[in-house]
């Protein structure tokens, strides 16, 4: 059975290999696997007699291959086994055979038509073979089902056909009568699925479908229908209707994951310097020599480059990492290569980063592509790359893998004892990149990625993502200048002429003296697009010339900058942009009065988590009593005969509408809510001074829902309490305190450990809160000590402390606490780490003593939780040896596991006549 077959194209994702899959002769699988293996794997005729799908197709285009693998393992993924060949491929007679007994024992017989297919003996008797018995679902691919008439082909009709049509019955070699009735069946089937670059998504689910159905699946059904739901909110932001230029990046960008269709699979695409060509160009026309004079050319060109550093450059990736290790691609054959005017790089990794400065347009970048090639994926997943969120947001994709990921009561392996807080995160991330590395593509973007190291514990974040070259393709984007050692697509600004239509927009034609203002605007904002695109935001919806707004800019009053930030960096270089922004929320003030709603809601955005940010909860933080932005009066004297004044107050729709239209704000495919660029926060924070960060934990109080706003609840913990380095920017009064940390601060931690994994997150949130707690505590026992001091006015109410004035206050925060521990201590215990849970359970249990007696039912749950820890932590100590006497022979083994798994060994070795052992505590 080793020789049935070549190798299959459609090779685990996680196979060692980095060269790209060769392409396909056969598969036999079923659905109990989730890592396929080439036919010459199985034992084929048992496995084969049960399928349930026999996939046929002809072809080695890359397009091909990769609808192929994604239909098959979309079928597995539903439970049917599926056996998918290319005959045509198959190297012997034994594996002709079992492709036989497959469609034979295949309950539907679905067969990709190209149009090679009419020319291929093998897929024509395929396709007969299932029109006989009436269950044939024909998949057209890059034709139409109109197309395919026998007379068309033959008579050479149509675009198609004109090229590859004629007398194809003679490669087929079989009989041109029946070669007629396969052509003319197929184009008469009731079942029409075509296939185009720009559907694959859409008929990989219509296939699904139609043969849930066909085979009586319904649970198939409902799963489709859930996807195509899924999809509608799979990405962050509606598709830009002004996004102009990038073509060339764009075509980089897709040159880099998906390299050329059209070509051979394993071919090697290289990019290389202009310098580089120059001068291969200049040998290629001089060169009259020999093939050996020149290959020896070749030769000293090669030593000659290398010793300056310019050789290209290809990927070797490793389990941790991808190196960059120079080539000389000159030895390979010329129908090999391919140049460009760029970096040396080779492709096809599916991996790609792209760099550039803060308002560049990155996220634009990455929002076009996703949308133009949103087909070629089952689903586009959106993580946001911001340090503090980037673990959380890669855990949150589990539940639209449809992975369940919550943690059950069976926490520990029976030998190998509990799992440890890091071995649960790696498991839930392993659960996201198994997923990740099936044969269904998937496109995974990490925008604004701050760090290669994570927040939380300093880990790589290539323990994130999955090993590269599988289908599923990486898109990277980061204002660092290189990530993971990978050769990064650095974004340039747009040229002249794309920025004169990204300025004027909606206006056609200009007076020569606006179309110079434009030109000095574009000038002096460096040509960053987030300045431009303000720029046409004004101009169309305003009745401001440019003209106008170069002298409105020109009038602002220049003020020393005080940003400190790295991500700062822009606006320390760019005072116009910060000049721009004054004039902008100068209009939208003075629009709004008296309410300047709109302006609040900016003022309060920095302080709410990346993530689109609910209009509802917005508006509750600009009008909260706390929020009161400070504007720059000196800039209103010059602008404000400008702007249009409005005697009402405008509602928080209208305010969002106007901050969308003013390119202030972005609108999200979330209903009802909006997101806001990082410059605009940085912006909006230093107008601010941290007067409004409180707003966020009212707002949060009215409305916060634990399920739907869990990142900006994390938000107003890191402002509330102080994690790591970083300092508490928000006070809260006794009450207010106590009631945020047992409405939101509790039960996140506890929905971010169970659902997530997110252990350390969760416990340093149990940590920091308890911590504050504590220091509540040791100021009401100052204020305590320093009123018995003040003797002298008994009856002065300021004399008396806290806990005198409100006894209940005290007596909440203390049980609080208590809750914490104890919550704490659990965790503990599912994480192993019993020493320290039972210590936090015994302070627990004296609180409660002291709040509720000994016998109270929560005192006696939580001494419960204390024995367990107690009695897992005796079991935890090594036992250093049983000394087995059997005769003459004395063994020592040494043992060390989970309670369950000492215990069973020492019975083991009771039931199996050990009369003398020791065991040590």
């Amino acid at each position: 059975m080793a020789s049935s077959c070549p190798s299959s194209a459609f090779d685990s994702a996680t196979h060692s290999s980095p060269s790209p899959p060769k392409p396909a002769v056969a598969i036999a699988s079923d659905s109990t696997s989730s890592n396929r293996s080439p036919l010459n794997s199985y034992s084929p005729f048992p496995r084969v007699k049960s399928c349930d799908v026999y996939l046929g197709f002809c072809g080695r285009r890359a397009p091909l291959l990769r609808f192929v693998k994604w239909l098959r393992a979309e079928l597995e993924m539903q439970g049917l086994r599926c056996f998918a060949v290319d005959r045509r491929r198959c190297r012997d007679a034994h594996a002709h055979s079992v492709a036989k007994v497959a469609m034979d024992a295949a309950a539907v017989g679905v067969v990709l038509v190209t149009r090679k297919s009419f020319s291929n003996p093998y897929v024509v008797e395929e396709m007969r073979w299932f029109l006989e018995r009436k269950n044939l679902v024909p998949v057209f691919f890059g034709l139409s089902q109109g197309e395919c008439t026998a007379r068309d082909v033959i008579e050479r009709k149509g675009e198609l056909w004109e090229r590859f049509g004629g007398r194809l019955w003679n490669a087929y070699g079989g009989i041109e009568e029946d070669w007629k009735q396969v052509v003319d069946g197929v184009s008469r089937s009731a079942v029409m699925l075509e296939v185009n670059p720009g559907n694959f998504r859409d008929r990989i689910f219509d296939a699904v479908l139609l043969l849930g159905t066909q085979l009586g699946r319904r649970s198939m059904v409902e799963k489709v229908q859930r996807w195509r739901e899924m999809a509608v909110e799979e990405l962050p932001f509606p598709r830009n209707i002004n996004f102009v230029g990038r073509k060339s990046e764009l075509a980089k960008l897709e040159m880099m994951l998906f390299g050329d269709f059209e070509g051979n699979p394993e071919e090697y695409i290289e990019i290389r310097t202009r310098d580089t060509h120059r001068r291969d160009t200049v040998m290629a026309k001089n060169s009259t020599s020999s093939s050996g004079t020149q290959k020896g050319r070749i030769a000293k060109k090669n030593v000659e480059i290398k010793a300056k550093g310019k050789e290209p450059v290809v990927w070797k990736e490793s389990e941790e990492e991808i190196e960059m290790q120079g080539t000389w691609s000159s030895e390979l054959p010329v129908r090999h290569r391919r140049t460009r005017n760029a970096m040396s790089m080779s492709y096809r990794r599916g991996v790609a980063c792209i760099c550039g400065d803060s308002g560049i347009g990155k996220t634009e970048l990455l929002l076009e592509f996703a949308y133009k090639f949103s087909q070629s994926y089952k689903r586009v997943l959106w993580v946001g790359g911001e340090s503090r969120y980037l673990r959380q947001n890669y855990l949150k994709l589990l539940p639209l893998l449809g992975v369940d990921v919550a943690i059950g009561t069976e926490m520990f392996s029976r030998r190998n004892g509990p799992r440890s807080f890091k071995e649960l995160e790696a498991d839930a991330i392993g659960k996201v990149r198994r997923e990740l590395m099936r044969d269904i593509p998937f496109l995974l973007v990490i925008d604004n990625l701050e760090s290669e190291k994570d927040w939380w514990d300093g880990s790589s974040i290539m323990e994130l993502l999955p090993r590269f070259g599988g289908e599923t393709h990486i898109i990277i984007s980061s204002r660092l200048p290189r990530v993971l050692n990978i050769m990064p697509l650095r974004l340039s600004y747009l040229s002249a002429a794309e920025a004169m239509i990204l300025m004027k927009g909606r206006v056609t034609e200009l007076p020569t003296e606006d179309a110079n203002a434009l030109r000095i605007i574009e000038e002096k904002l460096g040509r960053l697009p987030l300045g431009l695109a303000l720029v046409r935001a004004i101009v169309s919806e305003l009745p401001i010339g440019p003209l106008k707004l170069l002298d409105m800019i020109n009038q602002v009053p220049y003020r020393e900058l005080k940003f400190s930030r790295k991500e700062d960096l822009v606006m320390k270089q760019n005072p116009a942009l910060v000049q721009l922004l004054d004039v902008c929320f100068s209009i939208l003030d003075n629009a709004q009065k008296p309410s300047k709603l709109a302006t609040k809601m900016v003022g309060v955005s920095n302080w709410f988590a990346p993530s689109a940010i609910p209009i509802s909860m917005l508006a509750i933080a600009a009008s909260a009593k706390h929020c009161r932005t400070r504007f720059f009066k000196r800039c209103f004297l010059f602008l404000s005969c400008t702007a249009r004044e409005l005697n009402v107050n405008i509602s928080e729709a209208e305010a969002s509408s106007t901050l969308v239209r003013f390119s202030v704000a972005r609108e999200s495919t979330r209903m009802g809510h909006i997101s806001f660029h990082s410059i605009i926060k940085i912006y909006a924070r230093e107008r601010d001074d941290n007067n409004s960060a409180i707003s966020i934990i009212k707002a949060i109080e009215k409305e916060g829902n634990l399920q739907e706003h869990a990142d900006h609840i994390w938000s107003a913990c890191f402002l509330l309490f102080k994690f790591g380095i970083d300092p508490g920017v928000i006070d809260l009064p006794e009450r207010d305190l106590l009631s945020f940390i047992r409405r939101f601060a509790l039960p996140l931690a506890s929905l971010t450990f169970t659902n997530f994994s997110l252990c350390n997150a969760a416990l340093e949130l149990l940590r920091v809160s308890t911590e504050a707690l504590e220091a509540l505590e040791e100021s009401f026992l100052s204020k305590a000590t320093t009123a018995q001091h003040k003797t002298k006015c008994p009856k002065n109410p300021r004399s008396r402390s806290s806990i005198e004035s409100d006894p209940l206050i005290y007596l909440d925060l203390a049980s609080l606490r208590a809750i914490l521990l104890e919550t704490r201590a659990k965790l503990m215990l599912q994480g192993g780490q019993y020493d320290i849970g039972e210590q936090l359970c015994r302070t627990a249990v004296g609180i409660k003593e002291v709040i509720y007696g000994c016998e109270h039912p929560q005192t006696q749950a939580t001494r419960e939780t204390m024995e367990r820890l107690y009695f897992k932590l005796s079991f935890k100590i090594r036992i250093s040896g049983i000394v087995f006497g059997c005769g003459n022979s004395v063994s020592t083994v040494v043992l060390q596991g989970s309670p369950d798994g000492i215990l069973d060994d020492l019975k083991r070795a009771v039931d199996d006549g050990v009369n003398t052992y020791k065991v040590s505590l």
